[in-house]
């Protein structure tokens, strides 16, 4: 008989915790929503968004641009090995530029964004939560999702596609330096076989509509734990920490789904 109300807590505690993720998981497709329709209003005021975009686009270009570049570089030594057994070196930039533009350039940008915007994105909304800004926003008859998040998000959806072309495109220049100028690849043969090989449609479009993606997930992600943290700056720190590992594990597992459905049609 003594059993009965340890069975009970336990079944107590498992429906409270199962309502609470419901209630979480509900409360964030409201939000997403929300989102998602404000794109009028928030195009409207194109000039927050533009902010945004300087903010969140320009201050991660830095490492933007050297991870790819070094990417490229190891790309260029591991790619040309690999080739050389089967006397294929010659295909050096196609392996590049599909490596990249599938796969490398979306995933690594979005990651990188998660670890650099994302938590910036956090720690900012966590911030004036926890400076009672919102809350007086809302006192003022100012809705903060329409005049705080949706420009952000929006601006982190359209940044996400300009920083993966940048990864890709210094990648490949990075793969060439060292395919062509370092060990001595044909530079002919490096670009034509790249021209020839790379399909707009099936593999840089694919590669667009991931980043889109990846930004859609990491804008959200970063938003949701900053408007949810708790106001207090242990709050934050766990909110941002979260971003960092919600928005990553969310890309990789994107990533995989995508890349089943595109190139199993």
């Amino acid at each position: 008989m003594s059993d009965a109300p340890d069975q009970l807590s336990w079944l107590v505690r498992l429906g409270f915790w199962v309502r609470s993720r419901l209630a979480d998981w509900g409360h964030g497709a409201r939000l997403f929503a929300r989102l998602i329709l404000l794109l009028g209003a928030a195009l409207r005021r194109f000039g927050l968004i533009r902010d945004q975009i300087h903010f969140l686009g320009n201050y991660s270009l830095a490492i933007i641009t050297v991870s790819g570049l070094f990417v490229g570089f190891v790309l260029g030594l591991q790619g040309y090995y690999t080739l050389q057994r089967y006397g294929s070196s010659e295909a050096l930039g196609l392996l590049v530029a599909l490596s990249l533009v599938r796969e490398l350039g979306p995933v690594v940008t979005a990651l990188l964004f998660a670890g650099r915007a994302g938590t910036s994105l956090t720690a900012e909304i966590g911030l004036m939560k926890a400076g009672e800004q919102l809350s007086a926003m809302e006192m003022m008859a100012v809705d903060p999702v329409r005049r705080i998040l949706a420009p952000r998000f929006w601006a982190g959806v359209f940044t996400m596609p300009l920083l993966a072309a940048v990864f890709s495109a210094v990648g490949i220049v990075g793969g060439w330096a060292v395919g062509v100028l370092m060990i001595g690849v044909d530079a002919g043969s490096f670009w034509s076989q790249m021209q020839g090989g790379v399909d707009w449609m099936r593999d840089v479009g694919n590669g667009v509509i991931k980043s889109v993606v990846f930004g859609i997930t990491v804008s959200f992600v970063a938003l949701l734990q900053g408007f949810e943290a708790q106001p207090t700056p242990e709050g934050v720190s766990r909110a941002t920490t979260r971003t960092v590992v919600v928005a990553s594990l969310s890309v990789l597992g994107l990533d995989f789904l995508l890349t089943a459905m595109m190139f199993s049609i």
